[in-house]
């Protein structure tokens, strides 16, 4: 349920996310219908560490010799040293899903690492990528623009669309994943990324939406929505506050798809579980969190 973007310059070749382990026959699979030796993938770029973006990072490097891996600092640190991240994320989803999910994760060499600042631009071939820190939905989290395209890759800083809903429509909505979901933070970067004038954004989940602008409005709503939700758990046991935030996230995500005009089907409630029961999460861990200070 993530994609992952191939960049093709010439006979040279990047990614931007990677998904997981189980994802790696697919990446290469596309090389080779383009015929781009795998010798000739320059970066791998992973927007933020998260499984689903991430996860495939290190097992793409080992079979792509002359690649280098552009990250946030916060980033790289754990792909060099995933042994906390992979403990977090079974926490979350339970040793089970996890191997699942996402397979084996293999430390990246520190070598083969890239740390990309703030504002920093790379150029490669005919484009310019800028890097932009976009805080909200994880604090290890950037954007790449790409000027050739005039478009930006945005991980989970600018929502979600599924385009394969059953009803041939899709609409947009945050993630607010744990545990790094901030209310503020995150509206101030689907600003920016609307300020970057691109023409396109490109979502890990899923794909490419237009008209920016609108589409910012409608994610500035669901997320006031998530932070009245935290705000209203103040005064709640913490046994309750699970199916209190999944009825919210619920109430959140069918609001985004009635003001963009989509009818929800049991299908697509089905398809959206997951985001549910993890949206879910991370407004409890913001609530937990403010209750202990």
């Amino acid at each position: 349920m993530a994609c992952s973007y191939l960049i093709v310059e010439g006979d040279r070749a990047s990614f931007i996310e990677t998904n997981t382990t189980h994802a790696l026959p697919f990446l290469l699979g596309k090389l080779e219908e383009l015929k781009i030796p795998k010798e000739n993938v320059d970066y791998i770029i992973v927007t933020h560490v998260h499984l689903d973006h991430a996860g495939g990072a290190s097992a793409l490097l080992g079979v792509c010799p002359n690649a280098k891996i552009l990250a946030h600092p916060k980033t790289a640190k754990h792909l060099i040293n995933p042994v906390r991240l992979i403990q977090s994320s079974k926490m979350v989803y339970g040793e089970e899903n996890f191997r699942k999910l996402y397979g084996e994760i293999s430390p990246a060499p520190e070598g083969r690492v890239r740390v990309m600042s703030d504002r920093e631009v790379l150029e490669w071939g005919k484009r310019k990528f800028t890097f932009y820190y976009t805080k909200g939905h994880a604090n290890h989290h950037f954007c790449i623009h790409d000027s050739l395209s005039n478009s930006i890759f945005t991980g989970d800083s600018f929502g979600i669309s599924y385009p394969h809903l059953e009803n041939g429509k899709r609409f947009i909505f945050p993630t607010t994943t744990p545990t790094d979901f901030d209310y503020e933070e995150a509206v101030l970067s689907i600003d920016l990324i609307v300020n970057t004038r691109a023409e396109i954004a490109y979502l890990t989940h899923f794909d490419g939406v237009d008209v920016l602008s609108d589409k910012a409005q409608s994610l500035k709503h669901s997320l006031a929505l998530c932070d009245s939700a935290i705000k209203g758990a103040a005064n709640k046991n913490e046994e309750d506050l699970s199916l209190y935030f999944e009825s919210k996230v619920k109430e959140m995500i069918e609001n985004a798809a009635v003001k963009q005009g989509v009818l929800l089907t049991k299908k697509d409630w089905d398809l959206l579980s997951l985001d549910v029961n993890l949206n879910a999460q991370g407004l409890k861990f913001v609530a937990l969190k403010n209750s202990t200070r």
